[in-house]
């Protein structure tokens, strides 16, 4: 298979063989693609993740288990202020 890339991949490729971190531009790529693949897998995850996070959510919303938004909203207003004075 033979690919183009833009020079500034290419300058990326070549630095990489430069240092010599990897021998050639195909070391060069593998280790990007498995390093893609990993990234996907967990993006996945958090996705998977997120989605029982929200499911779990609407399920005490729907027993009304729920805080009122301004009240969340005071919360996280008061915790800026203290966490401000703390640092002024």
């Amino acid at each position: 298979m033979n690919i183009q890339i833009k020079p500034e991949l290419e300058q990326i490729i070549q630095a990489q063989i430069a240092i010599g971190r990897y021998a050639n531009p195909e070391e060069v790529i593998s280790k990007a693609l498995k390093l893609l693949l990993q990234w996907e897998e967990g993006y996945q995850q958090w996705v998977e993740e997120t989605r029982q996070k929200v499911d779990v959510a609407i399920e005490q919303l729907d027993r009304e288990e729920g805080i009122d938004g301004e009240i969340v909203v005071e919360q996280l207003r008061e915790k800026l202020r203290q966490a401000r004075e703390t640092q002024g």
